[in-house]
């Protein structure tokens, strides 16, 4: 097929010219992906009334016959309606990026988690990746696996070393001690040396044990400058979900179903909330600390940066569970440990 000529080189890409497209035509079922056409039709409507209009020389019907079969066969099947919308968006740099920050450290299960956690930088177009490790170097198995992935570009590696009194040992419940602290505030401190603070984008804490839907960054996507979104989060703090309690309107935060602690002034989990960049830099002040009181973290930075009434409830206004608490089982390697003893390893010349 012929290249459709245009002023923007990028008319190769047929995201870029999907303002052009006749949305009277009937799409490939195909592309529909089990969706009704009009659906579809609504979904693209919309969302191209938010975008810039691509700018393309007048074309023949035949030239913009082509360019819709082109776009059609180009477009990524298979994938829900709320990607594919996704996609189009990113082409048009209407998305705002999101920073999504990931401390971890050395332990059997890092690698498949983190792997988890890397299926969905593959799938979203508009996340940055920065994966901050405990310890006092950059490891190879964390750089192996962003290569094999292929997000070396869309990712920051960092690493700094939790102090030894605050480090959790062997035998210490996860509660104990608060987790992540230099972790998260290094990752801050990067953002404010290394993002546009004048371009709207997202930070977000992404623990590496939780399990997250695709479609929560698309609802993150939505918070607004000067604003933190907030969304219910499922089995945390001894219920089913956690969630924000909204007014009749569906539009403020009045309160919150917590049970453990439920004084706390942000009662929630650190994955049921997303920060606008540009307070950040507005309040520098807002990191995270070791002197507060346990389960204090979110309260700690979101003090500094919003109020509950000002919260942004997202999706579907904070009737969709999209981002779960879930906990990775501490791996039983009783036969591993007799193995060493030995002087031998299952897993020599491998990485696990």
């Amino acid at each position: 097929m012929r290249e459709i000529i245009s002023p923007n080189k990028d008319v190769g890409n047929a995201y870029t010219t999907a303002s052009s497209i006749n949305f009277n035509h009937r799409l490939p079922a195909r592309f529909t992906n089990g969706s009704s056409q009009l659906q579809i039709h609504l979904l693209y409507r919309s969302l191209l009334q938010k975008i810039q209009p691509f700018k393309t020389m007048e074309r023949t019907s035949m030239e913009r016959a082509s360019l819709e079969r082109t776009y059609m066969e180009r477009t990524p099947t298979g994938r829900p309606e709320f990607l594919q919308a996704m996609y189009v968006m990113q082409q048009n740099e209407e998305l705002p990026k999101i920073y999504a920050i990931t401390p971890t450290y050395a332990r059997p299960q890092q690698k498949a988690e983190l792997t988890r956690l890397s299926q969905i930088f593959m799938l979203v177009p508009n996340l940055h990746w920065i994966i901050v490790e405990d310890s006092n170097n950059s490891t190879q198995l964390v750089r192996n696996l962003l290569e094999k992935s292929g997000l070396t570009q869309r990712s920051s590696m960092l690493h700094i070393k939790t102090p030894a009194a605050f480090k959790l040992q062997n035998k210490d419940p996860n509660w104990i001690k608060p987790r992540g602290v230099e972790q998260r505030n290094l990752a801050l401190n990067w953002v404010r040396t290394n993002v546009d603070p004048d371009k709207h984008s997202i930070v977000y804490f992404m623990d590496d044990d939780n399990a997250y839907s695709v479609e929560l960054f698309v609802e993150m996507s939505k918070t607004k400058p000067g604003r933190v979104s907030i969304w219910p989060v499922g089995l945390v703090g001894g219920l089913m979900v956690e969630k924000p309690i909204l007014n009749t309107d569906q539009t403020q935060v009045i309160g919150f179903n917590s049970a453990w602690r439920p004084e706390r002034p942000f009662p929630i989990d650190m994955a049921a909330f997303a920060i606008s960049i540009d307070l950040l830099f507005k309040f520098p002040q807002a990191i995270f600390s070791y002197e507060v009181q346990r389960g204090y973290q979110e309260t700690e930075i979101l003090r500094h940066l919003t109020t509950r009434q000002q919260l942004q409830p997202l999706a579907n206004q904070c009737r969709d569970v999209l981002v779960w608490h879930t906990r990775t089982e501490k791996t039983k390697l009783t036969a591993e440990e007799a193995l060493n003893k030995q002087g031998k390893r299952s897993d020599d010349g491998l990485e696990v």
